[in-house]
C-alpha cells in the first residue's frame, strides 16, 4: 500500500472542521482498496464539503449546487470500471440535490455518496440546513428553525436504497470501515457522515456527538428493513452509527444488457455512420 499516492494539499477549511478527518479517512480508504488516482472520480456540488475534489489527487469535478449526482451517474454509466464517489454537504445533497438523490436510489447506479452532514450551510455563513434540528438558531433564523428536519437515513431506506449507513467524523477507524464497505457495495450507497462545523454550529459539537453516538453491534441485522427504519428514527440522547441496511440487488448496468456486456462505453469504437443516420432523422 502506497500511503503517499494521494498527496496532501493545503485546504481552505477552518481548523478543527470535520471535513479534514473525512478527507483523511477517504485517502486511507482509497489506499486500502489499492486504488490509483486515475481509477477514481470524485464529484461534488457547491459548499465547504464540496471543495473536497480540489484537495485530493484523483479525477475531480466540482459542479453546480445540488447537481453532483447527475455527472457522477453519467460518468459511471459510460465507464463502469471507474470508482465514482460523490462528496458533498447536507444542504447540497438533501436540499438543492434532494430530487437527484431520490431518483438515483431508484436507478441504483453504482456510485458511493458521502454526505458531510454538519446540519448547517457552512459556505454561505450559517443558515439552517435540511437536517438542522427544530429550534436551531442562526442569524437568518433568530427565533430558531421551525422546519421538521429531514431524516436521510429513514428516507433512503424507505425508498429502497441498497446500502444505507451513518458515520461520525470523530471516529476515524469506524468511518474508514464504512467507506470501504460503501465503495465495495454494488449499487448506490449512501453514507451520512455527522461532521461538526466549529464555526457556525455551536450545538452539534464533537462533545455533543461523543456523548450520544454508539455503534450498531455485531448482533445487529443489516438485512432487517423494519429494524433499520426503527433505528433510523433514534435521535437525541442516543444516535446510532454504522450500517443500517444492506441489500444486494441488480444495479443500473445489470438491468441494461448493452451496458452490462462488453467493454465500457468509453472504450467502444464510435460508429459514425449510425450517428449520422440518427441525426438525419432530425433534419
Amino acid at each position: 500500500m502506497n500511503k503517499n499516492i494521494f498527496t496532501n494539499i493545503e485546504t481552505a477549511w477552518c481548523p478543527g472542521c470535520g471535513n479534514h478527518s473525512i478527507l483523511s479517512a477517504l485517502k486511507e480508504t482509497l489506499n486500502i482498496l489499492d486504488k490509483k488516482p486515475h481509477e477514481v472520480l470524485i464529484v461534488s456540488g457547491i459548499g465547504q464539503a464540496a471543495k473536497l475534489p480540489q484537495y485530493i489527487t484523483t479525477n475531480g469535478l466540482s459542479g453546480l449546487h445540488g447537481r453532483a449526482v447527475p455527472p457522477a451517474a453519467g460518468a459511471k454509466i459510460v465507464n463502469k470500471k471507474l470508482t465514482v464517489i460523490v462528496n458533498s454537504g447536507d444542504g447540497d445533497s438533501y436540499g438543492e440535490g434532494g430530487n437527484h438523490l431520490i431518483h438515483n436510489i431508484r436507478r441504483n447506479i453504482d456510485i458511493t455518496h458521502f454526505v458531510h452532514d454538519n446540519q448547517v450551510y457552512g459556505l454561505t455563513k450559517g443558515q439552517a440546513s435540511p437536517t438542522s434540528d427544530v429550534g436551531f438558531i442562526t442569524d437568518i433564523q433568530p427565533n430558531g428553525s421551525n422546519n421538521t428536519p429531514l431524516n436521510p437515513i429513514l428516507l433512503a431506506i424507505a425508498l429502497g436504497c441498497g446500502f444505507v449507513a451513518r458515520g461520525f467524523s470523530g471516529d476515524h477507524e469506524h468511518l474508514i470501515n464504512l467507506m470501504i464497505e460503501g465503495i465495495r457495495h454494488k449499487g448506490y450507497a449512501l453514507i451520512d457522515i455527522l461532521q461538526p462545523c466549529v464555526t457556525f454550529n455551536k450545538v452539534n459539537t464533537y462533545q455533543w456527538y461523543q456523548e450520544r453516538v454508539y455503534k450498531l453491534g455485531d448482533e445487529y441485522d443489516t438485512g432487517n428493513k423494519l429494524l433499520a427504519m426503527e433505528k433510523s428514527m433514534e435521535w437525541g440522547k442516543k444516535i446510532p452509527i454504522g450500517i443500517f441496511y444492506k441489500e444486494d440487488k441488480p444495479d443500473f448496468h445489470d438491468k441494461i444488457s448493452f451496458l452490462k456486456e462488453g467493454l465500457p462505453l468509453v472504450d467502444r469504437e464510435i460508429d459514425f455512420k449510425k450517428i449520422y443516420e440518427f441525426m438525419n432523422d432530425f433534419r
